[in-house]
């Protein structure tokens, strides 16, 4: 048998409160469901159709939370990443009011799933869109209108003084205030969610790398040990499937981010950085995030490594950034440093559809996974179940390649990039 691949050395993974390694698939069994992949996307659809009375099967390559699930920011950040004006612009009104009805649904979702299953993931509301300049803050006054218009009305703009009382810190012009978004330690979420599902008949098995899918009415999905056969398949495995299924790979491309985190902070130094713990990202194409964990640490992320994998020094790539921030914290000991792939598409639009009747899949995020990922548990449970309405405007979404082909899509993108990030600098 293969070595067990362990979590990433993170924050989350040396905090989970679930330190259960699940049994690998060994033989074959039959499934109503069965989910490739245990992240966000594959738990939460197996716990709406478990909720349902599916009996799902979920199969993990390494551990649950193994990919972005487990190793992201923790934030809420609602919407897409592309906002409902662009959806507009690119595919029409009617599609922008469907997808704009659901833009704060995630969240929702989230807190929901936290309060019915007592979830200990260090949940706190709010979130900051920090602006470093006046072009910035134009664009979240139209944010804070759009968003409004499709019912989200927990926003407040901050000016420059009004700021200051939120992040102690000179880098920011002004900002906005979202009341509905917030942040977790998403490894205990997605683990807390998985213990719902565990408990209501479903089953998630790791180490078990799905290495054949046979695309028959009843789909055979087949690991080294083991098989199940299912009525319907979700392929979930987004930034991390390889090439399993060529034409998911085709259109998408992964990408790196990195995070830093602190050593705990004295409690007065920690509440004096952001006072009413909200958590923040800034407003630059290559944005920076941060917030503070449930024991007082500053964890800080950002940038993007195209095509997947990390810088030679996480620290030497996140220091400087952290430290304009927040001066006071200038040499301040990073206890852990890590990285982890997102999967990007050519709009940053999510992908959803079905490959077969009885295949669907969702991947794609494009850097807005913790909220659009609960969403898409919703929909494709629906979907399964035979109501399809919010998972079909999603489907109907166009997507292209990057140019170049796979070849080239890295060196296109990074200097797409490159363009935008000279943008950041200059102001402009």
């Amino acid at each position: 048998m293969a070595a067990r691949i362990d979590h990433t050395q993170s924050y989350y993974a040396a905090t989970r409160h679930d330190v259960t390694d699940r049994a690998a698939l060994m033989g074959n069994i039959q499934a109503d469901v069965c989910i490739l992949g245990a992240g966000f996307t594959g738990i939460s659809s197996a716990l709406h159709l478990a909720e349902a009375g599916y009996h799902v099967v979920v199969l993990e390559a390494a551990r649950m939370g193994f990919g972005a699930s487990g190793r992201n920011g923790g934030q809420l950040v609602n919407s897409y990443s592309r906002d409902i004006d662009v959806i507009e612009q690119r595919y029409g009104s009617d599609t922008a009011n469907i997808l704009g009805s659901m833009a704060f649904e995630g969240a929702h979702i989230i807190r929901s799933r936290i309060k019915q299953y007592n979830i200990d993931c260090d949940y706190k509301p709010g979130g900051i869109f920090a602006a470093f300049n006046d072009q910035q803050m134009q664009a979240l006054e139209t944010q804070k209108t759009l968003w409004e218009r499709n019912g989200n009305h927990n926003l407040e703009l901050l000016d420059k003084t009004a700021i200051r009382t939120q992040i102690n810190s000179q880098a920011y012009a002004g900002g906005l205030l979202d009341l509905a978004g917030g942040h977790v330690h998403p490894l205990n979420l997605l683990l807390g969610q998985a213990k719902a599902l565990e408990a209501l008949g479903g089953q998630v098995f790791e180490d078990s790398k799905v290495i054949q899918i046979k695309r028959d009415q009843r789909p055979v999905i087949s690991t080294a040990q083991g098989s199940i056969t299912a009525k319907t398949l979700l392929i979930a495995g987004n930034a991390y499937l390889g090439d399993l299924v060529p034409e998911l790979a085709s259109k998408t491309m992964p990408c790196g981010t990195q995070i830093v985190c602190t050593e705990q902070l004295d409690e007065a130094l920690a509440s004096s950085l952001i006072p009413n713990d909200y958590c923040v990202e800034d407003c630059n194409y290559k944005l920076d995030y941060y917030r503070l964990t449930g024991d007082n640490r500053l964890l800080f992320g950002g940038g993007v490594t195209y095509g997947g994998g990390d810088p030679h020094s996480i620290e030497r790539f996140l220091r400087p950034n952290l430290e304009k921030v927040f001066p006071q914290l200038q040499g301040i000991p990073l206890e852990f440093k890590w990285g982890g792939d997102f999967l990007l598409t050519m709009s940053r639009l999510p992908q959803f559809g079905q490959l077969t009747d009885q295949i669907f899949y969702a991947q794609g995020y494009s850097g807005h996974g913790v909220t659009t990922t609960h969403l898409a548990g919703k929909l494709i449970a629906e979907a399964i179940k035979g109501q399809s309405h919010g998972f079909d405007a999603f489907a109907s979404l166009k997507h292209y390649p990057f140019p170049g082909g796979q070849m080239f899509r890295v060196p296109y993108t990074a200097l797409g990039a490159f363009y935008y990030g000279l943008r950041d600098k200059l102001g402009i």
